[in-house]
């Protein structure tokens, strides 16, 4: 998978999408200790190692019917990865003992969400966004979630979908008390753009 320029690029833990890029294209040998024990970059090997094997399950299977997807599809998913894997704020999480302090960062949570969503066939998850106070237990929160959806599948079953399982593991996984789970079909991919349009 080709990573531009233009890819915004380094992790909190210094490495880079394009260095995570071309470990991930080497198959990850001779292996990279750095690397391999950064929850940030596993979690962006994660989502660069789906969005190449979107695009390969695209190409096969469409190949000759529909074209490849787009460099600038391909590299805002890869920036929403960049993005999302930051660690973000810490999100409290319930403990009996009042001694005992734990949470989950943002990041973890995105990449959770991210997960789910890429395991639904035709969702290709673009951006996940946490709104509220979220560091503090008990608040109210919304999740905002933009996705592209394969050309001809219904936006409503996937979006019903999407939203139900989301909602199923952030209550299995964390704490927060989710009052909405947004979702925002914004691109679909697979499109034929040359065929015609019905009158």
């Amino acid at each position: 998978m080709a990573v531009t320029e233009n890819t915004p690029a380094t992790l909190e833990c210094g490495k880079t999408i394009e260095e995570l890029s071309a470990y991930l294209a080497a198959d990850r040998t001779p292996p990279d200790p750095d690397i391999e024990i950064c929850p940030e970059c596993l979690s962006a090997l994660d989502g660069l190692d789906r969005v190449a094997q979107l695009s390969r399950d695209l190409i096969a299977r469409d190949m000759g019917r529909l074209p490849a997807p787009t460099e600038s599809w391909i590299t805002s998913i890869v920036t929403n990865i960049a993005q999302e894997v930051r660690a973000g704020r810490s999100l409290p999480l319930h403990h009996d003992n009042s001694q005992v302090t734990l949470s989950i960062t943002e990041g973890a949570v995105r990449a959770l969400v991210r997960s789910v969503g890429d395991d639904i066939d035709g969702v290709v998850i673009g951006r996940c966004r946490i709104d509220g106070d979220a560091e503090t237990l008990d608040a109210p929160v919304e999740v905002t979630i933009t996705a592209s959806i394969l050309w001809g599948r219904s936006v409503q079953e996937l979006s019903h979908a999407l939203r139900q399982r989301v909602r199923e593991a952030l209550w299995q996984h964390t704490d927060l008390r989710v009052t909405a789970v947004n979702i925002i079909i914004d691109d679909l991919h697979g499109f034929i753009p040359d065929r015609e349009a019905p009158q």
